[in-house]
């Protein structure tokens, strides 16, 4: 277990006594009981022990603990829910952690310019919620929205099922205010879509929060489209599904939404929520929107590809009850594919749609080399995959396995011309592959980007890029065989 941190610690203290009077005591937590629900992301595999936590409320006192931080050389890491998949939201061992979840106010409705301005902790579904009655939504939808963050969005640039068609968080994001790495309080772009000047606001999304923490956000409002329809389509095999990805692509149309899901998150999803999905191996549910009398014409066309790509059945869902029901089940894949196994990786590479089916016939064949279960649920439109590579960490070897399989998927994805992530960021998941998909000069622009902003590599030390920190804190590995990820030894392993 990590170290236990003492009240009476030199640098808690001297950290506490900086931050007298800017927060209440009840928004500092320092005792272990209270510190255990936050050693750990939504990764679940590694955890690690922050020296304090703190909640702040206003801009003022993010400003204050990164300026206290930045004076006593200890690391920090902000966020919100907690959610991330890669690390990247895991803390840092001896350092502060500066949640964000109680700055959850919608600042300003702009309707005359469809903006809204919010702070960092704001869920991403109620955002929409906000602005429904008005005829306006919020296009990011992550499958987390109901628990995820602006801020947690912002860092990793996240994108959802709708993001084919209308974009990731960068799309949406137009202005920012940020408190950089030495306490100073900046405003980048604005409500407009274009700014003088270097792009700093895309600079920042996507950065994981190495380069600073937003604590307001101005983002993009769209009008509810005129017309909605969705189509699910099965396949007696999970790569016909992705070769019909590109079939829709290649025949003109462009989808705001395509997802794939195999038969073990079908049947997954069924025994969590009852979807009421067909029979199948796989099953692709594409949606189309806009004005009708373009979305109409589309969707017969739609249909006549689905039918021509091999599909066995098409159901067309006849009300918007039955569609939600659709997205239900899409949207609760990953927590219905921990009925499955008792452990599961969460992967997220991405490839060309053109070698979906490829990179899937690939897929099992790694599951099969490794003797172990992979669900695939991804977002097909962008090649997106979320592949899960299941395992029970109670048995032998098997979590060794599975992250030797989720490492050569990752690799594969790279070796067909994608990513080693599409939206769950690097974090320390996945820092071991930078230098698989990078090359020694890319990684050396990164981290000198990283120390223009933060020369102390303090912010979110030790995440995404490999070998940024020259002063690594040490943790303590808790197996006999240390694993690339944790070499950072800012983590350990449960």
């Amino acid at each position: 277990m990590a170290k236990e941190v003492s009240v009476a610690d030199p640098k808690l203290q001297a950290l506490l006594t900086r931050l007298a009077g800017v927060f209440e005591p009840r928004d500092v937590l320092t005792e272990l009981s209270q510190l255990i629900p936050y050693e750990l992301d939504a990764t679940t595999a590694f955890h690690a022990r922050p020296l304090a936590a703190v909640f702040p409320h206003t801009t003022e006192q993010v400003v204050a603990a990164v300026r206290a931080c930045n004076a006593l050389d200890i690391p920090y890491l902000a966020r919100g829910s907690g959610t991330s998949l890669s690390g990247g939201s895991l803390p840092i061992q001896g350092g502060l952690l500066i949640v964000l979840s109680k700055m959850d106010k919608i600042l300003e409705i702009d309707l005359e310019n469809l903006r809204v301005v919010v702070q960092p902790g704001v869920i991403n579904a109620n955002v929409t919620k906000a602005v429904a009655a008005k005829g306006l939504y919020y296009s990011p939808d992550p499958s987390s929205q109901i628990i995820c963050t602006i801020g947690g969005n912002i860092a990793f640039n996240s994108g959802g099922a709708h993001c084919l068609k209308l974009g990731m968080t960068s799309n949406h994001i137009l202005g920012m205010k940020v408190v950089l790495p030495d306490g100073e309080l900046v405003t980048l772009g604005g409500k407009s879509l274009e700014n003088p000047g270097m792009d700093l606001c895309g600079l920042m999304v996507g950065s994981e929060g190495l380069l600073g923490i937003v604590t307001e956000a101005t983002l993009r409002l769209l009008p509810k489209p005129q017309a909605v329809k969705t189509v699910l389509a099965a396949y007696d095999q999970i790569d016909q599904a992705g070769e019909a990805v590109a079939a829709v692509i290649g025949s003109g149309l462009l989808p705001v939404a395509i997802e794939i899901m195999d038969r073990l998150s079908i049947d997954a999803i069924e025994k969590a929520v009852h979807a009421g999905y067909p029979d199948a191996q796989s099953l692709l549910l594409v949606e189309l929107d806009g004005p009708t009398d373009e979305v109409l014409p589309q969707f017969d066309l739609l249909l006549d590809t689905l039918r021509k790509s091999g599909a066995t059945s098409l159901v067309v869902p006849a009300t918007d009850a039955e569609r939600a029901k659709i997205w239900k089940g899409r949207k609760s894949a990953f927590s219905a594919v921990g009925r499955l196994a008792p452990d599961y990786l969460v992967q997220d590479g991405v490839v060309p749609r053109g070698k979906l089916g490829l990179a899937l016939r690939e897929i099992t064949k790694l599951a099969a080399e490794y003797d172990l279960r992979v669900a695939n649920v991804f977002h097909a439109g962008d090649g997106n995959l979320h592949p899960l590579v299941l395992f029970d960490s109670k048995k032998p070897g098997e979590l060794e396995r599975a992250e030797t399989l989720a490492g050569k998927i990752l690799k594969m994805c790279v070796d067909l011309g994608g990513s080693i992530t599409g939206e769950h960021g690097v974090g320390i998941e996945k820092k071991a592959y930078m230098a698989y998909q990078f090359k020694t000069d890319d990684l050396d622009t990164m981290r000198a980007i990283y120390r223009s902003f933060d020369p102390k590599m303090l912010s979110n030390r030790g995440k995404m890029l490999p070998d940024a920190s020259p002063d690594q804190l040490t943790g303590h590995v808790t197996t006999d065989r240390q694993h690339p990820l944790e070499r950072s030894g800012v983590i350990e392993r449960f």
